[in-house]
């Protein structure tokens, strides 16, 4: 049975979705802005954004929000322990495009730690959902990440983020070296999907730099969730979840096993030093 704010972060994710939905047909008359350097954002972020919020502010209007398009937003009686961090549409560059990989996510932080998790597929009607302590389900079925060992044979996911792409040759260098042992590298264009995606064994790990917490919150209570481990690209925990966290990071995402040799392969490229 889900969680009485897992609930309310679910009926919040369909609300978003369906405003995504809705707009699908009409791509090309859609505003679109770039927010910086091949970053785009269009009217309908904005509009399932605010769907998100109307939806979790009635449940809960004492908590924090930090939204990709809104920014931090305290709540009615000012500062919060508890924070909504919401990507209204995660995969915007695929939305603009009629490209069928994009998702809603929600996370519902602590004191900067991912409590509860939500992302949500509308198109595949897939959602993936998490709970700190009482593991992580798709579509209400337990899910657990992959059982792979080791690279060789992997299917790693990864993304390449705009605000990264000064470090571009190094991350290059980096899949380079482990398509030596791997079986592919899969660049979809989703953080959140890629991250339920590891969760539930789609693909073996994942790896990116420029990251913000909106894009990976849910995503990473899900992989731990799933009895995965998640760092930075060194190893280290990725620092709050909320407000105070918003600076671009790098994540990477596995099963306990594979996580290791994938950290050292990224050290390894020199791709973890292009960050000092």
């Amino acid at each position: 049975m889900l969680q009485p704010a897992v609930n309310v972060m679910v009926k919040a994710a369909r609300a978003g979705g369906n405003v995504l939905l809705r707009h699908m047909h009409r791509l090309d008359a859609l505003n679109v802005v770039e927010k910086d350097r091949m970053d785009y954002a269009s009217e309908v972020d904005g509009l399932a954004e605010a769907e998100v919020i109307k939806e979790l502010r009635r449940a809960n209007p004492d908590y924090a929000v930090l939204g990709e398009e809104g920014g931090a937003q305290k709540g009615n009686r000012g500062a919060s322990r508890y924070t909504w961090v919401i990507d209204p549409l995660d995969g915007t560059s695929n939305y603009l495009r009629g490209f069928p990989h994009w998702c809603v996510s929600i996370a519902l932080v602590e004191n900067g730690e991912p409590l509860h998790g939500v992302i949500f597929d509308p198109l595949r009607n897939e959602l993936f959902t998490a709970t700190r302590g009482g593991g992580a389900q798709l579509n209400e079925r337990r899910i657990r990440v992959g059982e792979r060992k080791e690279l060789h044979g992997a299917m790693i996911a990864t993304g390449f983020a705009p605000r990264e792409r000064e470090r571009a040759g190094a991350q290059l260098e980096c899949i380079r070296e482990l398509l030596r042992e791997a079986e592919d590298v899969r660049r979809a264009g989703s953080a959140a999907l890629d991250l339920a995606y590891t969760a539930c064994g789609r693909v073996d790990a994942y790896f990116e730099a420029g990251v913000k917490p909106w894009d990976i919150a849910a995503g990473v209570l899900l992989v731990r969730e799933a009895g995965g481990r998640v760092s930075d690209f060194r190893g280290a925990a990725l620092g709050p979840m909320d407000a105070r966290g918003t600076a671009d990071r790098q994540v990477i995402a596995g099963n306990v096993r594979i996580t290791e040799p994938l950290q050292k392969a990224i050290a390894a490229s020199g791709y973890a030093r292009a960050f000092g």
